[in-house]
């Protein structure tokens, strides 16, 4: 049985190049070298030149063919700098110092050279938080056509292949909204199935999770789980979503037959939506550490173009795995 990564670079087409800009990171650079020697992907290192050249000879990473960025000397720095403003300047006067210092953060950087076309996708969070690598995305990247929120999602592949789509799950939103409205979890709905799509190839079953099912109770909580199910429906008719419905109500037939009767995604759900932050960070934790399912993630989505949150004790597996699903969904 193939891995997920192993899925993952199979559906690839050409070549995407990627960002790295925590490059002297040295789980950077072996994921850098190793993805450049497998040639599925060409990555750009982003950063002070002279750090990221010692970092990879103090660790032995090979990048003589790799290209490095360094922000300071990049020709596109001025046009960056002015293109960040027209985004962020809010109508006031040009102000070069305040432009040039955000440039000069790498992160900020590669988000604005993939917003203009010098990248397919940006990878980072080894050592920048969730919230600056959001902030890359929502400063610079900007939502994608008809989408108003960014959240991130986490690939579950499950041991038991019965569940979701031979064992793989999308459970949204797992790491950025702490309560989302019911119009953000319509975004987060319609963008979690795209993510189906692209990352485990199938056509996205979407369960709103609650602690009700079907109106077996009556609570505001139950209420924005279907008033959100409602306007998914509406706003995306052609997808394939209900709720509200429990848990074992969205993955178990037996259960959704009792439970759920004529239900299009109830017993065969593959993408989770969750009420609120925590209940879907809590349930990715629970189906990995108790279910035995291997996480992948967590995942961006919503954005323009992708950009890809690391946690901060990835290993350079995690990062490779992060660079072809970043090359994925930039196809």
């Amino acid at each position: 049985m193939a891995t997920f990564l192993e899925t993952v670079i199979a559906r690839l087409g050409k070549p995407k190049t990627i960002a790295l800009p925590e490059a002297p990171d040295s789980r950077m650079l072996e994921a850098a070298v190793r993805v450049t020697k497998a040639g599925w992907a060409k990555i750009v290192l982003v950063g002070n030149k002279d750090e990221i050249v010692k970092s990879a000879k103090d660790n032995g990473a090979r990048i003589d063919d790799i290209p490095i960025v360094e922000p300071a000397t990049a020709p596109g720095l001025g046009a960056y700098c002015q293109e960040y403003w027209n985004l962020r300047g809010k109508g006031k006067p040009y102000n070069d110092d305040m432009a040039r210092k955000m440039m000069l953060e790498p992160l900020f950087f590669a988000a604005m050279m993939m917003r203009q076309g010098g990248a397919d996708g940006v990878v980072a969070g080894a050592l920048n938080t969730t919230a600056n690598v959001v902030r890359a995305g929502i400063y610079i990247v900007k939502c994608a056509p008809g989408v108003n929120t960014i959240s991130s999602a986490f690939v579950m592949e499950h041991p038991n292949k019965e569940f979701g789509h031979e064992g793989k799950m999308i459970y949204a939103d797992s790491g950025v909204i702490p309560d989302p409205t019911e119009d953000q979890l319509v975004d987060i709905a319609i963008a979690s199935a795209d993510t189906a799509r692209r990352l485990i190839g199938c056509e996205p079953r979407v369960a709103f999770l609650s602690f009700s099912t079907n109106g077996s109770a009556a609570h505001a909580m139950v209420d924005k789980m279907r008033h959100a199910c409602e306007k998914t429906k509406a706003r995306a008719p052609e997808l394939l979503c209900d709720g509200e419905m429990q848990f074992d109500a969205a993955v178990m037939p037996k259960v959704a037959a009792r439970k759920f009767l004529g239900s299009p995604v109830a017993g065969r759900a593959n993408v989770m939506i969750f009420p609120d932050l925590d209940a879907g960070n809590i349930g990715y934790k629970i189906t990995e550490r108790l279910g035995g399912a291997n996480a992948f993630g967590p995942f961006l989505q919503g954005l323009a173009k992708p950009i890809n949150d690391l946690s901060r004790g990835c290993n350079a597996d995690d990062i490779i795995t992060s660079i072809a699903v970043t090359s994925l969904q930039a196809g």
